[in-house]
């Protein structure tokens, strides 16, 4: 007798369930798929960004292959934004708030129609995390698989990507290239389907979740337009249905160590400063005990061995053909710094899972030996200090500055912020601070990459710090740092900040601190008051319930202390 897998879908037995089965019978469903679990195929299909443009077949595959396996599989679709076109506007206060209707929405389908197991699929930034939540809260076997990166644009015999034309901006301004170059470096950068290209927070975020055991080995790094990647979508709609044989759930595959796997492969590959935000909200749904420290801590044991964009040289695809993000974490666990006993979506381990995976291609420059990394530590680094007491976000890749104090330059915008950027008002030394943008106070805590890529194209990259309670994209880099908490809108130390005062950014020490006495910032916070908070539509909606970045941003249940 054939096993029942169904875990929810047996509601629809009995004579008491024949309308819900009419509704079921109208879209396709026979008297022999109501015997059979029922799987959702969540797609983040859309033609508003390259990044997910391609996701409609690949949905197609995952419920092929869900079929085959012996399941009933349904398509069903969620939003996306992309932060690429709305980098700059105001329309990237929408991003994160995306990332929580992404998962809401997804959990919401899974809950209202009773469905037994979910395959996921996802390709811009907010995603990888607003399904991973969404996996984590609907408790059913579940399988992610990210839709996969684009290829590397071309231009006069060089690789370039989106990042390129936001700095691009930046060279324009200073007269380093023309209105034509302009248009040339931005007609060529984004050639097609797939997530942009470097290790920015898309890649960041597939790579996490491959090392976290949540999708199939070799899943992050195949590029989107690759028959690899449709093959992969079959087989992940089949690996699904062997969870339901299996009775394993996210909750046995997500655990503490897991989530060290993948802090420890993000730390190596040089991943996105939104790595921290979303590990920790994804940790947050699934009951793990993740807090910020614990970046820090990782971050001193494990070593940047990855030269990929931003700070480097090579792209996702360039990884890909040398062995992929499984060869890396191959690399990092037989030198003993990946957890191998977790469980995986396979039903194995990660250890049994690389066991006969590929190693990295001899002769390959994308990744450094482990005895001559980049750096000897990971490049993300939370800073503490009297600027931001509940912890900051710095990734220090390709930084040579280790130490950077001066003058406060305080805007209340990015607006405001960008356009003394252009007009040369921001000068070598200043600390440019960007303001009341948190997860409350922009509200979302819009990315900053449009300023950040400006300075680094006037050559200011490192020259001028620029200091957030926003975020950046996972395609900044220069001398950043973002997630300040407490933030401005709930009077963290940031609000309180002057046109002047000496601000202090040390990466080694870990410390963001401005020289301003307790007394005189009690003084000000006396004559301080809360702009007023954003109240209509999604945005009034996360500003009212969103949490402080340093425990993720989340939106349902949190504690402040």
């Amino acid at each position: 007798m054939t096993k029942d897998l169904r875990i929810n879908s047996k509601v629809f037995d009995g004579t008491m369930k024949s309308p819900n089965r009419a509704m079921l019978r109208a879209v396709g469903f026979t008297d022999e798929d109501f015997k059979k679990p029922m799987v959702g195929i969540a797609s983040t299909w859309s033609e508003v960004t390259p990044c997910n443009i391609h996701i409609k077949d690949l949905a197609e595959r995952a419920k092929k292959g869900a079929r085959e396996a012996g399941g009933a599989p349904m398509i069903f679709n969620t939003i996306t934004v992309s932060d690429g076109i709305s980098m700059g506007t105001e329309g990237m206060r929408y991003s994160l708030p995306s990332r929580d209707v992404i998962a809401d929405s997804i959990e919401t389908v899974v809950g209202a129609e009773s469905l037994d197991a979910l395959v996921t699929i996802g390709g811009c930034d907010k995603n990888m995390p607003g399904c991973m939540i969404a996996i984590a809260n609907a408790e059913v076997p579940s399988v992610f698989v990210y839709g996969g990166t684009i290829r590397p644009g071309k231009l006069d015999g060089e690789d370039i990507d989106l990042v390129s034309v936001f700095e691009g901006v930046g060279q324009n301004n200073k007269g380093d290239i023309d209105d034509d170059q302009l248009r040339r470096i931005e007609c060529h950068a984004c050639p097609g389907a797939g997530s942009c290209g470097g290790m920015y927070t898309a890649n960041t975020m597939a790579s996490a979740i491959e090392a976290m055991g949540m999708s199939l080995p070799g899943n992050a790094a195949k590029p989107a337009t690759s028959e690899e990647k449709s093959e992969e979508c079959e087989e992940a709609g089949k690996a699904v249905y062997n969870l339901l044989e299996k009775g394993i759930y996210p909750k046995d595959i997500m655990t503490k160590e897991a989530f060290e796997n993948a802090i420890t492969v993000v730390m190596a590959l040089g991943g996105s400063t939104n790595a921290i935000l979303h590990l920790l909200s994804m940790a947050h749904a699934i009951d793990v005990d993740l807090t910020i420290d614990d970046f820090n801590d990782i971050q001193k044991r494990v070593p940047h061995i990855a030269d990929l964009k931003p700070s480097g040289k090579y792209v996702m695809e360039d990884l890909y053909k040398v062995g992929g993000v499984q060869a890396v974490m191959k690399l990092l666990h037989e030198n003993g710094y990946l957890h191998g006993d977790c469980l995986t979506v396979t039903g194995k381990t990660l250890a049994e899972n690389l066991k006969d995976a590929p190693s990295l291609k001899e002769g390959q420059k994308v990744i450094t030996p482990l005895d001559q990394p980049k750096r000897k530590d990971g490049p993300l680094i939370v800073l503490k200090g009297n600027l931001s007491p509940s912890g900051a976000v710095a990734k220090v890749s390709g930084v040579k500055v280790k130490h950077h104090e001066g003058p406060a330059r305080v805007f209340n915008t990015e607006r405001e912020a960008t356009e003394a950027v252009m007009n040369d008002e921001i000068n070598e030394g200043d600390v440019l601070v960007i303001r009341y943008v948190g997860p409350k106070g922009g509200p979302g805590m819009p990315e900053m990459l449009s300023i950040s890529a400006i300075l680094v194209g006037k050559g200011l990259g490192e020259k001028v710090a620029l200091l957030t309670d926003g975020r950046f994209s996972g395609g900044t880099h220069g001398l950043v740092v973002g997630h300040i908490t407490p933030e401005a809108q709930v009077g963290g130390p940031i609000a309180l900040l002057e046109e002047g005062d000496v601000v202090t950014i040390d990466s080694e020490a870990q410390e963001i601190s401005v020289a301003v006495s307790d007394e005189e910032l009690a003084k000000r916070r006396e004559n301080w008051e809360a702009p007023p908070l954003y109240a209509k539509g999604v945005l009034g909606k996360y500003a009212h319930n969103v949490s402080c970045a340093s425990i993720g941003a989340v939106t349902d249940r949190f504690d402040e202390r």
